[in-house]
């Protein structure tokens, strides 16, 4: 076939604090002819998540960084437009990593088919997908929630706190979340079915916190950090454990904040009440429970026990944008980026 060209979004430079346009370019490039085992891909929806930022810089971390002049990372769902590789003929739906751009040549082995007449493709980059697995996980692995206790998730509106709290509801356990706004707050109560929602932003939110609580926390899903953490703290019980998610509340932080070292205190509080606090990244529990997790969220989905929402944005140009939007909470729900249609 004649040769494709691919529309991209690179990091043009690594941002100090908060990221902006600057630090992004956008290029129109010729991708190469097919290798066997090749597939060459038109990308439908594009996933983004908070952990991009932390990719944009150079520091050490769980993953390698982007290079500055790299395409940016990020789950895509896609479709076969080209083939040389066994199984995955033109017009199979894949979900892969092939980031921010329009079109992309792949390994074969590296993306997995899916089957549209299952779920929708977008619940792969959602639900059904990583951070559906990252709540699966970390609440069932680490937080281990008993039926009577409580358990509390911040961005409980979010792809991954909305499925903690209906997870820990599934299992017996009472969900409180936590959000941004009084939307977002009666979402995760009247349709998620979420116990209580309380809103961060209320001037006395430490205060409902501790009232939504009576019986203290014994799960506490962090997503957040910041103030949102140090109003949960004093509410843990004993034995209470923490699944360190992200901390999304200092990913754009570029210095260390004034004040008092309070890491001593905390030191003591994981000490006096016996707290297991444990930080993870999805991708360690792949083999030891996903197969479950596709089970499990697969017929939770089917039977409306577990709900989610997507936020979707149209057209590649507007993913940054959309992605600034996202380390601010602007965003409802499971943020995708609607890249090409469904159907060629």
């Amino acid at each position: 076939m004649s040769a494709v060209t691919s529309t991209r979004i690179v990091l043009a430079s690594r941002p100090h604090g908060e990221p902006s346009e600057d630090n992004f370019r956008t290029e129109t490039v010729e991708l190469p002819d097919l290798a066997d085992g090749q597939v060459l891909l038109r990308t439908v929806y594009l996933s983004l998540d908070p952990y991009m930022r932390n990719r944009m810089n150079a520091g050490e971390s769980y993953a390698d960084p982007v290079e500055v002049g790299d395409v940016m990372v990020g789950g895509t769902v896609s479709q076969v437009v080209d083939s040389r590789a066994p199984g995955l003929p033109a017009g199979t739906y894949v979900l892969g990593y092939t980031g921010w751009q329009s079109h992309a040549v792949a390994d074969g082995t590296a993306v997995r088919v899916l089957d549209p007449d299952r779920a929708p493709l977008a619940t792969a980059l959602g639900v059904l997908g990583m951070p559906g697995f990252t709540a699966y996980a970390g609440l069932l692995k680490i937080g281990q929630p008993k039926a009577g206790e409580t358990v509390v998730v911040a961005a409980a509106s979010g792809p991954v706190g909305s499925a903690v709290g209906q997870i820990a509801k599934i299992h017996g356990a009472r969900a409180v979340g936590i959000a941004g706004g009084p939307d977002k707050c009666a979402y995760v109560r009247d349709q998620l079915g979420f116990d209580a929602a309380i809103d961060h932003r209320a001037p006395d939110f430490a205060d409902r916190l501790k009232a939504a609580v009576p019986d203290g926390i014994d799960v506490y899903f962090e997503n957040v950090g910041g103030p949102v953490t140090a109003a949960v703290l004093p509410l843990l019980n004993l034995h209470a454990r923490i699944p360190v998610c992200g901390m999304v509340s200092q990913y754009n932080v570029a210095s260390d904040p004034e004040g008092p070292d309070r890491l001593p205190g905390f030191m003591s509080l994981v000490l006096v009440k016996s707290l297991t606090v444990r930080g993870f990244i999805q991708s360690e529990f792949v083999r030891e429970v996903y197969g479950d997790f596709e089970r499990d969220a697969s017929q939770w989905l089917a039977e409306g026990r577990l709900k989610h929402r997507e936020d979707v944005v149209d057209g590649l140009e507007n993913a940054p944008s959309a992605f600034f939007g996202m380390l601010h909470g602007k965003n409802f729900g499971k943020l995708v980026v609607r890249v090409g249609s469904e159907q060629d």
